[in-house]
C-alpha cells in the first residue's frame, strides 16, 4: 500500500475511532447522570415524611446555627437533611421574644424574633382551605398555606432553593401583643370577639384586618436567610405589568426570549435555566405573581434564584394560567435533570408526595383535595410543552445539561 493511502487510512481510522470514543462517553456520561437522579429521586422519596422533632443528635449547635450553615450559593438546604425536623419544630414552637411590623412589601406579614435570636416572617391566614380566589391569577390576599406547600414541592422538584416554612399558631394576646413594637400594637383591634391585626405595608387597611379564632391565629413562618447573605432584587425579565391595557413586551414578541438571551445575566451562567425552573415551579403552584426575584449579592450571576414570597399561590385550582410557562415555551430550553424529574412525578406521584410531604405540618391539612388534583393535571401541561418543542427543535437543543457542582462545607 503506497504512503498517501495508508495516511488517508490512518486518518479516517483516527476519525472513527475519536467519534467512537466522544459517543461513548458522552453515552455514558448522560446514562450515569439519569441513573443519579433516578437515585436523588428515590432518596428524596425516602425522606418525604418530616416529623417535627426537638431532639438534635451528635452535635452541640442550635437549630438556628445548622439552618444557617446549610446555606450556599447554589443551595438554601443541602440534600440530605436529617436536622430538618428538629430545625422546624424549632420554627414551630420557640418562643416569640419580638415582634414587629413586616419588612417592606404589598401585603399583611409580621417580623418575628424566636428564641436564640432567630428571624421569621409570620403569615396570617386569610382564607379557609377550599376558598376559591376568583379574578386575576395574582388576586386576593396572600395564602399562608402556600408558602408551606411551595417550601415542600421545592423539596420533591429537588431545586432547594426556597426557604424554609412550616406552619404555626400562635396567641396574639399572650404571645405577640406583649412582645410587640408600638408600630404593630397600634394595629391591633377586637372584632367581635376576635383579636386582629393588619399591619404595616402598601395594601394594609385597617378595614381589612386579619382576625384571630378568638386570640389563637393559624399562620405560617418563613426562616429569614443568614445576615451573611445579603440579597440582591432583580427586575423578573417575564414580569407583568399590572396595567390594564399594557402588555409587557414577552406578552406580544415571540422572539423575546433571544433578546433576553444576550443581556445580563442571561446571557451565560446558570440564571435563564434558573428562570425555567422557575416557571415550571409558578405554574404548579398558580403562581402569576413573580415580578421581582431575588439572588445573593455580587453574584455575577452564578446563585440561584431564591424562591421567595411564594404566597400568591393555590388561589384558584380550575385556574390554569398558561401565561406562567412563557419562559419554557419561548426559549424552548430546560435541565435535563428538571426534565428527569417531572418524568418520575408522573402518573399521581407528584400529588402523592407532596400529601405526604405536608402530613407532618402543624396546619395540616395543607391544602384542598382540588389543589393537589390541579398540580398533577399541570404537570402534564408542561410535559406536553416540553414535548412540543422537542418536536421542533430537538432533544438536543431543548434539554440542557447543566449540573453545578454544590458544596457545603
Amino acid at each position: 500500500m503506497k504512503l498517501k493511502q495508508r495516511v488517508v487510512l490512518l486518518a479516517i481510522l483516527l476519525v472513527i475511532f475519536i467519534f467512537t470514543k466522544v459517543f461513548l462517553i458522552d453515552n455514558l456520561d448522560t446514562s450515569a447522570a439519569n441513573r443519579e437522579d433516578q437515585r436523588a429521586f428515590q432518596r428524596m422519596l425516602s425522606g418525604l415524611r418530616v416529623a417535627l422533632d426537638p431532639r438534635l443528635e451528635h452535635t452541640l449547635q442550635s437549630p438556628w446555627e445548622i439552618a444557617a450553615q446549610w446555606v450556599v450559593p447554589r443551595e438554601v438546604y443541602p440534600e440530605d437533611t436529617p436536622e430538618l425536623g428538629a430545625v422546624m419544630h424549632a420554627m414551630a414552637t420557640k418562643k416569640i421574644v419580638k415582634a414587629d411590623v413586616g419588612y417592606k412589601g404589598t401585603q399583611l406579614k409580621a417580623l418575628l424574633i424566636l428564641e436564640g435570636g432567630q428571624k421569621v416572617v409570620f403569615k396570617p391566614k386569610r382564607y379557609a382551605r377550599d376558598y376559591i380566589v376568583e379574578g386575576e391569577p395574582y388576586a386576593g390576599y396572600d395564602r399562608h398555606n402556600a408558602e408551606v406547600a411551595a417550601f415542600h414541592l421545592d423539596r420533591i422538584l429537588g431545586f432547594r432553593r426556597a426557604p424554609l416554612v412550616v406552619g404555626r399558631f400562635v396567641n396574639l394576646r399572650t404571645e405577640i401583643k406583649p412582645v410587640a413594637t408600638e408600630q404593630l400594637l397600634g394595629t391591633f383591634m377586637t372584632v367581635g370577639n376576635n383579636t386582629c391585626f393588619y399591619g404595616k405595608c402598601y395594601y394594609c387597611r385597617e378595614t381589612e384586618p386579619a382576625c384571630a379564632d378568638g386570640d389563637v391565629m393559624e399562620g405560617s413562618v418563613t426562616l429569614w436567610l443568614p445576615d451573611v447573605w445579603p440579597l440582591q432584587k432583580h427586575r423578573h425579565p417575564w414580569g407583568r405589568t399590572y396595567r390594564e391595557g399594557k402588555l409587557a413586551r414577552w406578552e406580544y414578541d415571540e422572539s423575546y426570549c433571544d433578546a433576553v438571551k444576550k443581556t445580563s445575566p442571561y446571557d451565560s451562567g446558570p440564571r435563564l435555566l434558573d428562570i425555567i425552573d422557575t416557571a415550571i415551579f409558578d405554574y404548579l403552584i398558580g403562581n402569576a405573581d413573580r415580578h421581582h426575584y431575588e439572588s445573593f449579592q455580587d453574584d455575577e450571576g452564578a446563585s440561584m434564584l431564591i424562591l421567595l414570597d411564594n404566597a400568591k399561590s393555590f388561589g384558584n385550582p380550575a385556574l390554569d394560567e398558561r401565561s406562567i410557562l412563557a419562559p419554557l415555551y419561548q426559549c424552548c430550553i430546560i435541565r435535563v435533570s428538571t426534565w428527569n424529574r417531572l418524568n418520575y412525578l408522573k402518573n399521581g406521584v407528584l400529588k402523592s408526595a407532596l400529601k405526604t410531604a405536608m402530613s407532618h405540618d402543624p396546619i395540616s391539612p395543607v391544602l384542598s383535595d382540588p389543589h393537589l388534583d390541579a398540580l398533577d393535571q399541570r404537570l402534564l401541561s408542561i410535559l406536553a410543552t416540553v414535548k412540543q418543542c422537542t418536536d421542533q427543535f430537538g432533544p438536543d437543543v431543548v434539554l440542557v445539561e447543566d449540573r453545578m457542582t454544590l458544596s457545603h462545607l
